[in-house]
């Protein structure tokens, strides 16, 4: 990790050291605590980090903001930070200026595709858009008769019907009814929704994989605090099993979404493999998602599932997360076409490639 890179990610983890202790944060029923969060994660310039400073951003590197999604996932943080900084992100590519405030991105499903009418209006329906209810504005990727385009939404102007993901967070249908966007561009060439995908895949596999990270370190604390027939569950040879097993699933999934991270900070387009080192994060973290949680509330046994216990702020998000921009097994399709389309005798050199 260049200094920089560490600079970044050292004040994202004292933000979230400062005001989003899992503890605190767990017992404040009313959400005190998110808008103390969000001023300070703006006032360091987070949430619009990928945005250039030309456009109102801060101008950081993919993989400084990369750092900052790590950092997130460890702490579950339950605020649209990752959805703010990849909906900058859509917007600059476009060169569109990003406003203040919360932001998200759609269409978020592979399935979802917002239209241009004739009149400059957009018409659709996206699904499963996260935080789009407590969002001020929504970056879109629009399909034209001709060409994709890129626009800034008002959500107020929008239809949102409410809904929660696992974790409790907002996960929201929005449809556009002839919206006039704030601005409209034309996406650059070769730009299309498999990349945005493909970011905010790799951003939600960042964020699983420090889930992870802080589920096994929930995890051996209380394996050393629990006592059992008179001795720590920590020395019981079923219970080290299970803390081997997920720390190798926690290992795997950072090994992952750290590399499909890298390429993408590394890479000058979408190619192939990017492709290849995107959808295999988005599938193995998803994996590890549900081995590894299964794996933390077992150790913890039945306070593990107790609202009053943090594990489950980082367990049920990581479950969440796997769906959000392609499930595992959209993307475990999508690869097997990408390998089946190359031929045979492509697969050990792409694979190699990295």
């Amino acid at each position: 990790m260049a200094e920089s890179e560490n600079i970044v990610a050292e004040t994202a983890e004292k933000i979230f050291a400062d005001l989003a202790d899992a503890q605190t944060i767990n017992s404040d029923k009313k959400g005190a605590w998110k808008a103390p969060l969000w001023q300070a994660l703006s006032e360091a310039g987070l949430p619009l980090a990928w945005v250039p400073e030309d456009c109102g951003g801060s101008g950081a590197s993919l993989a400084e903001g990369f750092s900052v999604l790590s950092a997130a996932g460890r702490f579950a943080l339950a605020v649209p930070l990752a959805e703010t900084m990849l909906a900058g992100w859509l917007l600059a590519q476009a060169k569109i200026t990003s406003p203040d405030g919360e932001m998200t991105v759609a269409p978020a499903s592979p399935k979802d595709r917002v239209t241009l009418n004739a009149d400059g209006s957009l018409s659709g329906r996206a699904r499963g858009v996260p935080f789009a209810k407590s969002a001020k504005h929504i970056a879109v990727l629009v399909d034209g008769a001709s060409h994709l385009s890129i626009a800034l939404v008002k959500a107020g102007d929008c239809r949102i019907e409410a809904g929660l993901n696992l974790g409790g967070d907002d996960n929201d249908t929005v449809t556009f009814e002839k919206v006039t966007p704030i601005t409209l561009k034309p996406a650059p060439k070769g730009f299309d929704h498999t990349a945005l995908l493909l970011m905010g895949g790799v951003a939600r596999s960042l964020q699983i994989a420090g889930a992870l990270e802080s589920m096994l370190d929930i995890s051996v604390r209380y394996s050393n605090e629990r006592v059992a027939f008179e001795k720590k569950i920590s020395k019981f040879q079923a219970v080290q099993h299970n803390l081997a097993r997920l720390a190798g699933e926690s290992a795997a999934a950072l090994a992952a979404a750290t590399s499909a991270a890298d390429a993408i900070s590394n890479a000058t387009s979408f190619d192939d493999e990017v492709f290849l080192e995107a959808a295999s994060a988005k599938i193995r973290c998803a994996e590890a998602a549900e081995k590894g949680g299964g794996i933390a509330h077992q150790v913890h046994g039945a306070i593990g599932f107790t609202i009053e216990h943090i594990l489950h702020r980082y367990s049920l998000r990581a479950l969440a997360w796997r769906d959000d921009f392609g499930s595992e097994s959209y993307w475990a399709v999508e690869l097997g076409k990408l390998v089946a389309a190359r031929g045979a005798d492509e697969l050990w050199p792409l694979v190699a490639s990295r």
